[in-house]
């Protein structure tokens, strides 16, 4: 069915997921519903959004405050806690849940929804809270028919989407609503919400412990996804469990009942058969870290783009972020590309962008384009090598006064000073360069870029040459 209507249990009453789930039982909810936070308090991350006073406390009735809005927008990727959020506002007294799927539901769907709200707050004084999934999938059609209930306050709307609201929801729902963004989770907080669904009752309740490199593995795999390291986890869990079972089945004397023996560890063997991944030897703030990254440039620099691409695919595995990945391959096209291949540089950037717009896993795709761009481009570092050499002759003292002819003669008092006299304007002049000094007087003459023969550039050496004897008045 498209929609699912019920009531969530009365905060005064016993909390049925209080009660331990089964010890090392089948048939239970995933381990991700388990440990749905209850309350604001429990959410790990977005610490932005759930400051005292903030809308989302206040909409969850866990701070005093004024109305909350009508309709949130939660914008943000897979596994930061929009559905979790959901359930917790709806948690407040007196209030009805009601959950469409944008994949599922049409216009019928959502005016019956509206309709039972309407009835359900004029005649039993209840709040209906409306969580819509992947708001971005429905039509405008679709959207207005959401209208109504939103600005009457018939409903609470909070809709979820990973797509920029800005150009997936219709302007009379976004002006109506308020737009929260979720960050991706830190590490460090995907790392506490383990530890946690390891002891806690509803969780593995303590059945288990997770071995420190298996963590990592996890945590490495989870990518800021927190369903997604929960539900590894779950699988690695159910791994060991397995193993413990089928070694004890071995023993020729009967073994004690597993819950006697203490809890089992979870390992890197079990975390990566569970993921069927293996573990990729990686430390981001250690030598693998560096190492891996200076091997990935210096394969594009050397034109091997297997090479490259295989230390690409070593950081995407590793949980690298794509960010950092993308700023070294803007660096590499400047640096190591230059003037030999102009559009190094665009495709770089583009790709930079490409990974802020749409994330990972698809981020993979335009770095590995750009990767193959600049690992197959002509190579030059005539650009990088002439900044430098600037840079050193201006730390030695070579920076004389700017000629007066070059000098701002725009304000009051410069024409007396001679400023601009003389100036000749480069488009009034033949072929557009104009012949005068433009360096300080101890730099006249020195060379800083010098092109190589190689791609782009060996048409440009030809043509630098040409305007150096043009400007400097050597030549037609």
């Amino acid at each position: 069915m498209s929609t699912s209507l019920f009531d969530l249990p009365d905060p005064d009453e016993p909390d049925r997921e209080e009660t331990p789930a089964p010890s090392r039982g089948r048939g239970r909810a995933p381990l991700a519903v388990r440990m749905r936070p209850r309350t604001l308090d429990e959410v790990v991350g977005q610490k932005h959004l759930l400051r005292p006073g903030s809308p989302l406390r206040v909409l969850a009735g866990t701070d005093a405050g004024p109305a909350g809005p009508n309709s949130i927008i939660l914008w943000g990727p897979p596994g930061t806690g929009k559905t979790t959020l959901a359930h917790v506002i709806a948690r407040g007294h007196g209030t009805t849940f009601v959950e469409l799927s944008a994949i599922t539901a049409g216009v019928k769907d959502v005016r019956r929804v509206m309709d039972e709200a309407l009835t359900d707050r004029d005649l039993h004084g209840r709040t209906t809270v409306l969580f819509l999934d992947e708001i971005h999938r429905f039509t405008k059609a679709q959207q207005d028919a959401l209208l109504p209930g939103v600005e009457n306050g018939w409903v609470v709307l909070v809709a979820a989407t990973t797509e920029n609201p800005s150009f997936s929801v219709i302007s009379p729902l976004l002006s109506r609503s308020l737009m929260l963004t979720l960050q991706p989770l830190e590490r460090s907080d995907i790392a506490d919400l383990l530890d946690r669904a390891v002891t806690d009752r509803r969780g593995l309740n303590g059945e288990v412990t997770l071995a420190e490199d298996a963590k990592n593995h996890l945590l490495d795999m989870a990518g800021g996804d927190a369903r997604k390291a929960l539900t590894s986890l779950d699988a690695a869990a159910g791994v060991a469990f397995s193993h413990q079972t089928t070694e004890s089945d071995r023993e020729p004397d009967p073994e004690p009942d597993p819950r006697e023996a203490g809890p089992v560890t979870i390992t890197l063997d079990h975390a990566e058969e569970a993921l069927n991944r293996a573990a990729v030897r990686y430390d981001k703030q250690g030598d693998q870290h560096y190492d891996v990254i200076s091997a990935f440039i210096k394969s594009i620099r050397g034109s091997d783009v297997d090479a490259a691409m295989h230390y690409l695919a070593r950081m995407i595995e590793a949980g690298e972020d794509p960010r950092f990945i993308a700023r070294r391959l803007i660096i590499s096209a400047s640096e190591d590309i230059g003037m030999a291949d102009p559009t190094a540089l665009q495709t770089a950037v583009a790709a930079a962008q490409a990974v802020q717009l749409i994330g990972m896993p698809e981020g993979r795709i335009p770095l590995a384009q750009a990767v193959t761009h600049l690992a197959t481009s002509p190579k030059s570092n005539a650009s990088y090598t002439a900044i430098n050499e600037a840079i050193a002759d201006v730390r030695a003292g070579k920076a004389g006064p700017v000629p007066k002819h070059l000098r701002d003669g725009h304000y009051k008092g410069a024409a007396a000073l001679g400023h601009g006299d003389n100036y000749l304007y480069a488009h009034d002049q033949p072929n557009a360069v104009a012949s005068q000094q433009y360096p300080p007087d101890e730099l006249v003459g020195r060379d800083y870029y010098r092109p190589t023969p190689y791609g782009h550039e060996k048409q440009l050496s030809h043509r630098v040459n040409i305007l150096r004897d043009m400007v400097r008045g050597a030549g037609d």
